[in-house]
């Protein structure tokens, strides 16, 4: 279950935040049992880790009330969108927030919607990269297109399963992932 990083490795924490957690306003079923996971994951040796976060203005357009699917969640700078209290993040580890634009959506760590790039290959590419090791929720959405963006940008990809919690069947993303080069572990 616990990879043990190697040089060129880098940990990619998907979303850990407190809405996405049962009591939030979108919760990912299982999502706070992953903390303790991570958490060990976490401290193995990974010299480069990463932790994503949606980080929403109050009128995004995947809000319900602005004609998206989903309720307001993740709104910067609310308790919605802290990280889970419990998660330990190790010292030096980068910040990634992404959905930051109202006007577009933003599942994948790597780029929104429209394509527009976070900057987070570039940053891996700065530290030598080579081996993404992806957990966090939700698996079905903004873990899966991390992990698709991982492999387009061309690092060897692995999904870390018993560290990863999904909104629908876990079995049909993981399967999908598995046909797009993305090791599952």
């Amino acid at each position: 279950m616990f990879i043990m990083p190697r040089p060129g490795d880098a940990l990619l924490i998907i979303d850990m935040q407190n809405d996405f957690l049962p009591g939030g306003a979108l919760p990912v079923p299982g999502g706070n049992e992953l903390i303790p996971l991570i958490n060990k994951q976490a401290t193995l040796g990974f010299t480069t880790v990463v932790a994503s976060r949606d980080w929403h203005p109050e009128n995004h357009c995947s809000f319900i009330g602005s004609g998206g699917k989903w309720p307001p969640h993740c709104v910067k700078e609310t308790n919605g969108a802290a990280f889970a209290p419990s998660l330990l993040l190790p010292p030096g580890t980068h910040i990634l927030s992404k959905g930051t634009y109202p006007e577009c959506e933003s599942y994948s760590a790597f780029k929104d919607e429209n394509g527009t790039s976070t900057g987070l290959e570039g940053s891996l590419r700065s530290y030598s990269i080579r081996r993404v090791f992806l957990c966090g929720v939700a698996l079905d959405y903004c873990v899966k297109a991390s992990a698709l963006d991982s492999v387009k940008a061309g690092f060897e990809t692995h999904l870390l399963p018993d560290l990863t919690r999904s909104i629908g069947k876990a079995m049909d993303t993981l399967e999908f992932l598995w046909g797009h080069d993305v090791r599952i572990e």
